[in-house]
């Protein structure tokens, strides 16, 4: 994906900056007093990532901030939120790699990969228990909102596990399933950063629905790339749910019309096999429905905050949901 077509804060003047107040705050979030831990728990910082959740949290709080291009607008407390949410963010990673046994994240040795599994979901339980730390030091309602948000990836994740190599998965489980692990962060992220702005309630809730619509766009953009884009592109093996038997909204809408597709799958697959299912479903007509329902709720995430004032984070947001079909430019 192309970050600075997918930020939010794009129109930021100084939006390198706000960045590297997220990733120091990040930095010092991982540190402990324990060296090893701080080595484990900080592997992903430098690898990067795109770091939309801070970001998204950042952009929000300023849609109804006509002052968004001072420096100062950014607060200590949209730092905060940002940080929280990508730590959330990062530790569903570290659990994430040991169910699927990765080898690679971002292009590097994966925590599991390296350290071994107890050590990474330790890592992972930490990362999110300072997640929670830093979302309580902003009131009662950013941290009951993060610690919900936190049971709803769980909730996606369970349904998502239930369903490997099921061929008779259908939309509604799949929709569940992302519902839960992507869009409910981005949604929090949203609603985070409404909160320590001030926003009135009604904003609020315009927000929180931006930042769910958003994420749903944003996952099935990402379970397309998983089949279209290259291993250097991804920075993790390409087909990679394919062969792990997760089946997303492409291959699920082809095993619903195609036989052959339904037969291969259902079980463990080779690489060979795993490439053989792949080119069946890029060059089906399944990525393109699945790219038009991924613009369906990038429209629905625009039409949310439609009546928003034209704003620097407003702005940012509109041209974030806009853009995010973009990433599948081929």
């Amino acid at each position: 994906m192309r970050v600075t077509s997918l930020s939010p804060l794009q129109h930021r003047p100084n939006s390198a900056g706000d960045l590297q107040r997220v990733e120091a705050s990040l930095r010092d979030a991982a540190t402990t007093q324990d060296d090893f831990l701080t080595e484990v728990a900080s592997h992903l910082i430098p690898a990067g990532g795109k770091r939309l959740r801070p970001a998204m949290v950042i952009a929000a709080s300023l849609s109804h901030n006509n002052d968004g291009g001072d420096e100062n607008a950014v607060t200590e407390e949209m730092i905060r939120g940002g940080v929280a949410v990508e730590l959330v963010h990062l530790g569903s990673l570290y659990h994430d790699d040991v169910m699927d046994e990765a080898e690679t994240r971002r292009g590097i040795e994966a925590v599991n990969n390296r350290w071994g599994n107890l050590v990474a979901i330790l890592a992972g339980d930490f990362l999110l228990a300072k997640a929670s730390e830093l979302a309580a030091s902003l009131g009662t309602e950013v941290a009951e909102l993060l610690a919900a948000t936190i049971g709803h990836l769980c909730e996606g994740q369970v349904r998502e596990l239930q369903l490997i190599y099921d061929v008779d998965r259908d939309e509604s489980g799949y929709l569940e399933a992302i519902g839960g692990k992507t869009a409910a962060l981005f949604a929090t992220s949203c609603r985070i950063g409404a909160l320590v702005a001030g926003c009135d309630r009604t904003s609020i809730e315009q927000l929180t629905q931006y930042g769910y619509a958003y994420g749903m766009a944003f996952q099935i953009v990402d379970d397309i790339l998983d089949l279209v884009a290259t291993d250097e592109e991804l920075g993790k093996p390409s087909g990679n749910d394919l062969r792990e038997g997760v089946y997303t909204l492409p291959v699920i809408r082809m095993i619903r019309t195609n036989d052959p597709v339904k037969e291969l799958l259902g079980a463990p697959l080779s690489t060979e096999e795993r490439d053989f299912a792949r080119s069946l479903v890029v060059n089906g007509k399944e990525i393109a429905t699945s790219i038009e329902t991924a613009r369906e709720y990038a429209e629905e995430a625009l039409e949310a905050i439609s009546g928003f004032p034209t704003t620097i984070g407003t702005l940012g947001l509109r041209s974030a949901a806009t853009n995010l079909l973009s990433a599948l430019d081929r």
